[in-house]
Parts: structure tokens; sequence; C-alpha cells
């Protein structure tokens, strides 16, 4: 099969386009032959060694496509069903997965992260990490909204979004951000957006967002300005230039929520406005199986739209790449295979 792969850790231009062996899947595994892939800021990560995966290897977390290899032991699936391929890989039987939390897995990986993952013609995966790709969904939609819908779904749930208070997401544009927008809407919460660019406000506000602000020029203020008071919760995944802002945009008893940090990892934090204002900081990392299905049944039933920004031919993944390393998009770029 064709895949790209990187032989050495030196950013996303490591990548070439190679022919490898076509891998077989295991016991408890399929393999899926991928109609569409998604590109996330994890495989830029990954090409700079963020964390290091094993050499060579191939990234790529979100895919949909047909299943054409099924391995021993395994019930529910024949070759041929149009799936969804779920990146989030746990060991099952561990103590966080037999509670269901998934992401506490002592041995969890992210497809493309630690293992192989679906920038390649097949991938191989655990038979549970396959659900049945919805009829209401494209092949783009299907494979775009995984990593980054997911993730957004976690954070909201574990900030304890609720209908009617105010969430802000910041850096919109990006998957989760965007994800995490409509998904704030689709909740019932009122949302607000912040962008370094104008455009991305504006597209935002179309697709429902109640308003937004230039990253900038005082974010925290202008809320303040437009709510009377500031957001009940924060979706933060960009880190040291705008953690502090996102801090002070918090109302009294907030909950900032973080994902990532794709503008800097070290942060300052003002203990008294912590205490005072008594606001939550919180962590979050992908999702769980159940939080999967519930993204996906948002998606299938178009509460949610998935948001496509790109879709390129799969040999064309250096300009997909270097579209996600310009912070052009809004929504998800993908790879269209074969």
């Amino acid at each position: 099969m064709k895949a790209w792969l990187l032989h050495d850790i030196d950013g996303p231009d490591s990548f070439t386009l190679e022919d490898v062996q076509t891998p077989s899947p295991g016991p408890g595994e399929v393999r899926v032959h991928l109609k569409t892939s998604a590109l996330n800021h994890l495989d830029i990560w990954s090409s700079m060694g963020m964390p290091k995966p094993p050499l060579p290897h191939v990234a790529g977390a979100d895919g949909a496509g047909v299943v054409d290899a099924i391995g021993a032991d395994v019930a529910g699936l024949a070759i041929g069903d149009e799936v969804i391929v779920n990146p989030s890989v746990s060991c099952g039987h561990c103590a966080a997965c037999l509670r269901g939390n998934t992401p506490f897995c002592d041995a969890y990986q992210i497809l493309g992260e630690h293992r192989w993952g679906t920038f390649a013609e097949q991938v191989v995966a655990p038979a549970r990490n396959v659900t049945a790709k919805p009829s209401s969904l494209s092949w783009e939609e299907a494979g775009a909204y995984g990593l980054a819908y997911g993730t957004a779904y976690r954070m909201l749930r574990r900030a304890r979004l609720q209908a009617g208070e105010v969430l802000l997401v910041i850096g919109v544009g990006g998957g989760v951000s965007s994800a995490g927008m409509l998904i704030g809407k689709a909740m019932g919460a009122t949302v607000f957006v912040t962008s370094r660019n104008a455009e991305k406000i504006e597209k935002a506000i179309s697709l429902g967002a109640d308003g937004g602000f230039l990253s900038d020029e005082g974010y925290d203020r202008a809320l303040k300005a437009a709510t009377g008071a500031g957001a009940d919760v924060v979706l933060e995944n960009v880190g040291k230039p705008t953690w502090d802002t996102s801090v002070r945009s918090l109302e009294k008893g907030g909950r900032l929520v973080t994902c990532g940090a794709t503008g800097g990892t070290t942060v300052e934090l003002t203990v008294p406005r912590l205490f005072f204002k008594q606001l939550e900081i919180i962590g979050s990392t992908m999702y769980d199986f159940g939080e999967f299905a519930s993204t996906t049944r948002l998606v299938a039933t178009g509460q949610v739209p998935v948001l496509v920004d790109s879709v390129f031919a799969f040999d064309d993944l250096p300009t997909a790449l270097g579209r996600m390393q310009g912070n052009d998009q809004f929504g998800k770029i993908l790879l269209r295979h074969g």
C-alpha cells in the first residue's frame, strides 16, 4: 500500500510517500481501506517529536472507509462494512477502561501518534474502534469529525456547560475550537468566539455564534461589555498567547477547560484571581466511547454540522499540511484516498 512515512523527526516537511507492506489485522482487529482521512495539529506535533513516535511512522488520526480484512475473534463486522475509525485506543481491561473512562487507560494510545495511522491507503485498528458510518454523512464528513468533535464534546462535558450559560471559544477556525462553538450552541449556550482574523469571526457568526472579538484587542473587556459579566466557560487550546486574557474573561465561579497549547506550553497564573473568583482550571484529553457515540449522534442527526474546510488528493499531503500551518482553515482539512 501507499503511505506517508516519517523516517526522521524534522517537522512536517519530513513526510515521504512510499510503498510499504500492507498490514494484516491481528486478533480483535480489522483493516479498513480508507476513503478519507483528516489532518489534526497532532500530525505536526508528531513530525516534530512531541511525543516522538517509533520510526518509521505513519501519522493521521481520523479516517473513514470500508472494512477489507478481519482478524480472529471479531464479531459484528463484515468485509464491505462502511465505517468510521475512532482514534481513541485503549486496552479495554484496566480499571479505567472497566469504568468506561478510557482516556485514563494505563496503555492509552492515539491512532497516528502511538501506532500507525490513517495517512495510508489502509489502516489496522481494534474492532471496537470502528463504528458504522451513518448514511446521512458523506465520506468527507465521516472522516473529519472524530478527534476534534469528540475532544470538544468531552471538554464541554467536563466543564459542565449548561443551557443559558456564556461560552467563550478561543481561536475559532481550528478543528476543536470550531467544533466547540457548534456543540456549545447545540447545548443551548450563548457562544462568543475569538480570532486574529476578522473574516473567521464573521464566518463563525454566520454559523450561529452570538458574537466575536479580535484576539489582540482585549477580548476579556469586550466580552464583559457585551454580556455585563463574563464567561461561565472558556474553551482554550492556544496556551501562552491567550492564557491570561482567557482567565480574565471568566465570571466568578467560571471554568476554563483546555486540551492543548498550540501557541506555547508555559503560562503564568495569578493565584489570588483564581481563589478570589473561585475559578476552575480543567484539563481534558480526547474522549471515551460513550462520548464518541454521543458526538456521532449529534453530527448524524444534523444537530451539529461537520465543517469541512478543504479536501486535497491523498498524494497532496504537503499542501494540506501547509494550509494547516498557515492557520488559514475554518474547519477540517481532509485527504481523499483514491
